[in-house]
């Protein structure tokens, strides 16, 4: 098993513990990092050597920067540490009430290119080993990022292309439509990207760390976890700003200075997105578990203590 997995199994099986751990690993500094530092943190930590270490800045860097499955350094943008700043002016961006399709339409697809992009970087990636992107994985994304485009932008569509005026629906359809559509949209976003892994399987472990198969009910779960967390993620951070300002509305100062809405919006967007990404990294574990009967056949065997475990991907 890997060490980044090993690290996770011991340290990690708590909501508390994986919340600690996040905010540590969510640090951009870590960006500064070469990618030679980051190989020498990662042996480090295989090692054990860093066990002794106080600081710990070598697992922060092997966790925060390595894929658990290849051993390669992630890409600059797609690290967990760079998540949050890239991608906070996108949601921003796409939460403006844009005055033409056009612009909502280009917020939306570099929110969902991203997003789509940051998936597949931080999947489980067991069974692709030594196998580089197929043309069917890569039209797969291209349909993904498209539609979720297309389906981003739909209340900008249907106040331009259907001419609408009125101040309720035009209301309803920028600031009570994205709400639920922005938790459909990353759990789409996921599920589809990642599709991959409940359709061949990933690896699965036993107590002990060995390999013993794979699992397509496991990639199953690691799929549907990181998409109800991605959810959670977009969900809560379309909701909370909209009821703030909703509550702060009947007050007497944003009555008389309603140009603070605009900013008080985009401000509790960012502290609300800064607070849940740590939280919802750490919704389940990356070690993840399924029991024994929920496992094909096969792999019940390997189940000795009725679980097994698999790397759930971000």
């Amino acid at each position: 098993m890997d060490p980044n997995l090993l690290y996770w199994k011991s340290h990690g099986q708590s909501f508390y513990s994986r919340l600690k751990i996040w905010v540590d690993l969510l640090d951009p500094i870590s960006l500064l990092s070469s990618d030679a530092n980051i190989q020498k943190a990662r042996a480090l930590l295989g090692s054990g050597e860093t066990q002794n270490e106080k600081d710990g800045h070598a697992q922060i860097l092997s966790l925060s920067s390595v894929h658990a499955d290849s051993g390669a350094v992630l890409p600059l943008v797609f690290r967990p540490p760079a998540f949050m700043p890239v991608s906070m002016p996108l949601v921003v961006g796409s939460f403006l009430p844009h005055a033409t399709v056009g612009p909502a339409v280009l917020w939306q697809f570099l929110l969902q290119s991203y997003s789509a992009g940051f998936n597949y970087a931080n999947r489980n990636s067991s069974t692709e080993q030594g196998r580089k992107t197929s043309l069917e994985q890569l039209l797969s994304m291209a349909g993904t990022v498209s539609f979720a485009t297309c389906a981003g932008a739909l209340p900008q569509i249907f106040i331009s292309r259907l001419g609408i005026r009125s101040a309720p629906i035009q209301n309803f359809l920028r600031t009570i439509l994205p709400l639920p559509l922005s938790a459909a949209l990353a759990f789409f976003n996921v599920y589809a990207v990642r599709s991959e892994e409940y359709v061949t399987g990933i690896q699965v472990f036993d107590s002990n760390g060995n390999p013993v198969g794979l699992s397509k009910a496991a990639g199953e779960k690691a799929v549907m976890e990181t998409a109800l967390s991605r959810a959670a993620l977009f969900g809560a951070t379309a909701v909370v700003p909209n009821l703030l300002v909703l509550l702060f509305q009947s007050s007497r100062l944003l009555q008389r200075y309603s140009r603070l809405v605009t900013p008080l919006r985009h401000m509790s967007t960012v502290f609300v997105m800064g607070l849940m990404i740590p939280v919802s990294f750490s919704l389940f574990p990356q070690l993840g578990t399924i029991k024994r009967k929920n496992t094909e056949k096969e792999l019940k065997a390997a189940a000795h203590d009725g679980q097994l475990y698999y790397h759930r991907g971000l």
